[in-house]
């Protein structure tokens, strides 16, 4: 069976989810805006998992992938699903902790993860998707490694709480409004090696 798009969204109530092992795929942004979800539990039977399955969920601290799920896990506890074969993190919260060897960021992986105040960025990492951090509004640093080379559209869009951003000298791009509204962002340092803004 399925989860599909959408299909729990805005389910105020739901406080936990530990997806049945009869589930094979979850939909794009399926539990949007469950604000309440403190915890997510993925069986190894789930093999497809759409784009931000719990965007929204400002209250979400723990995803555990079942060890034994080949497509999908949450190596070294670090709270977010990582997508195996491409070692993308495809979503996180406010605990995780990106483990060394993810080499992206995939697209919406914290949109809207309000309560995630700091966040580094493991030197395995060389691309950040598009709305990466957009909308992580605590969010007040964050650590970009030299092994990155492009920073998506709106990837840390309405990061309000940002005072200063280094980008490293191993960037090459910066996407669209990559930095809009961060209204608290008083200092940027970009290094000669981005050639397209």
């Amino acid at each position: 069976t399925s989860i599909g798009n959408e299909a729990f969204m805005g389910c105020y109530e739901l406080t936990g989810i530990k997806i049945p092992t009869s589930v094979t795929s979850i939909g794009d942004s399926a539990f949007w805006n469950c604000l309440c979800i403190k915890n997510v539990e993925i069986p190894a039977s789930v093999k497809s998992i759409g784009r931000s399955p719990f965007i929204g969920c400002q209250e979400l601290s723990s995803i555990i992938v079942s060890p034994e799920n080949a497509t999908y896990n949450s190596n070294d506890n670090c709270n977010a699903i990582i997508e195996t074969k491409t070692n993308k993190l495809i979503q996180g919260c406010m605990n995780t902790k990106i483990p060394m060897g993810v080499t992206s960021i995939g697209d919406s992986a914290f949109f809207d993860c309000t309560i995630l105040t700091s966040v580094t960025i493991p030197n395995s990492v060389t691309s950040i998707g598009d709305h990466a951090f957009d909308y992580c509004k605590s969010l007040t640093s964050v650590t970009i490694p030299n092994s990155v080379t492009s920073i998506s559209d709106s990837a840390f869009s309405c990061c309000r709480s940002l005072t200063s951003v280094t980008i490293p000298n191993s960037v090459t791009s910066i996407g669209d409004s990559a930095f809009s509204d961060c209204t608290s962002l008083t200092s940027v340092t970009i290094p000669n090696s981005v050639t397209s803004i």
